[in-house]
């Protein structure tokens, strides 16, 4: 089985980051992966750009090697420029993606709760998301996490969950 541990993102990790949020882009199967250039759009760009500014936290999964292999970002967004998941002002969104070689061990439930974990310390109490419904085993997860729905954009719903209540 793979091992992994979990450390703080960095701005030595944006190539890292820009390489997850296309990984965290969801297609179900059968259909044409996405070109890569739609990250660079500025709906999914807002992501990672500037990446390290106020209020931005991250955390890197790292293999054996030292070698990333998953991320989970915490993000403030404002109403003048929303997020897929955005709820409010003052409710980070999160994503996370996954090297497809470490998906299905457990590393998204180590880094979302490394996450909540690190949101608590800082007293951050609600953390929204926005994930495709087709996305399964996403959906599971985030579930787990007491998320739940609070509205839709285009193909994907938004979700939020209590920090406080995990």
């Amino acid at each position: 089985m793979n091992s992994f541990s979990i450390r703080k993102a960095s701005s030595q990790d944006i190539d890292f980051l820009w390489d997850m949020l296309y990984e965290s882009l969801f297609v179900q199967e059968g259909e044409q992966p996405f070109k890569r250039e739609v990250i660079h759009e500025p709906s999914l760009s807002k992501y990672v750009e500037a990446w390290g500014r106020e209020g931005d936290l991250g955390l890197i999964a790292v293999d054996d090697a030292e070698k990333p292999v998953g991320a989970i970002i915490l993000r403030y967004f404002a109403e003048n420029n929303k997020g897929y998941g955005y709820v409010s002002n003052d409710i980070p969104e999160m994503w996370m993606a996954l090297s497809l070689a470490y998906r299905g061990i457990g590393l998204g439930s180590a880094l979302l709760q490394a996450l909540i974990d690190e949101m608590k310390a800082k007293g951050i109490q609600k953390l929204s998301l926005s994930v495709d419904p087709n996305n399964h085993a996403a959906m599971k997860l985030y579930q787990r996490y007491g998320f739940i729905k609070v509205g839709s954009v285009d193909t994907s719903i938004t979700m939020v969950t209590d920090i406080c209540s995990l």
